[in-house]
């Protein structure tokens, strides 16, 4: 009976490990998208979130977000958060879940990626008890790109969230609903092998970087000193 028993724990303790490993694994790939969809972003004039909005940061949301089927909208989807800190360095990207979105979602299309500058500090911390609600909890508005050629003024960037997306069409200062944003404390905790969770690791100096999100904090650091 003992070595019965015996066995069995060690089958539930490999289980658990070999899950954490493969929700660790998808958290990095869901990274490294991320600096991709960044990269992609700024490669572009026409998608280039202009310097003088990233300097105004005070948080950078980025996310992917996938079509539930044909006819449907946006019905699920990940990204990440970081916070500006008050030496103007960056925290650590934390993983977020997303949702409920339509905008930005083109014909034919299965995905929608975005970025949000966030210039209220105080938005990230809804994320501590419960999810955000893009354009409801917070005005959003669609951002000027550095390539565009309509009018902004200070007014614009001052709205707590200014939306970038590939969509055709999208004009500054339209407004902006895009479903929700919510925690993902598994992925986080497996991504950094750490029992903290949201608030610590955006506020916190307790976890240190691992190598992989290093190309993302450079990346975000580079485009946004």
């Amino acid at each position: 009976m003992k070595k019965l028993l015996m066995l069995s724990l060690v089958a539930l303790f490999a289980a658990a490990t070999v899950r954490a490993e493969n929700v660790r694994t998808e958290a990095v790939t869901r990274i490294e998208s991320c600096e991709a969809i960044l990269q992609e972003f700024q490669a572009r004039p026409e998608t280039r979130i202009p310097a003088n909005v990233l300097q105004r940061a005070k948080a950078l949301i980025i996310l992917n977000q996938f079509r539930a089927g044909f006819f449907f909208g946006i019905k699920d989807g990940y990204g990440v958060i970081m916070v500006r800190r008050a030496d103007n360095s960056w925290s650590l990207p934390v993983l977020v879940r997303a949702g409920e979105a339509s905008f930005g979602l083109q014909v034919g299309a299965n995905s929608v990626e975005t970025i949000y500058v966030v210039t209220d500090a105080s938005i990230p911390k809804t994320l501590f008890k419960e999810r955000f609600n893009i354009g409801a909890d917070a005005k959003a508005i669609i951002g000027p790109h550095e390539a565009s050629k309509e009018r902004y003024n200070e007014e614009i960037l001052r709205v707590p969230l200014l939306a970038y997306t590939r969509s055709v069409g999208a004009f500054v200062g339209a407004s902006v609903k895009a479903g929700y944003i919510n925690r993902d404390d598994e992925s986080n905790m497996a991504l950094y092998r750490t029992q903290y969770k949201l608030p610590e690791l955006l506020y916190g100096d307790f976890v240190q970087p691992v190598e992989d999100v290093k190309p993302l904090m450079r990346l975000v650091q580079r485009s946004a000193p």
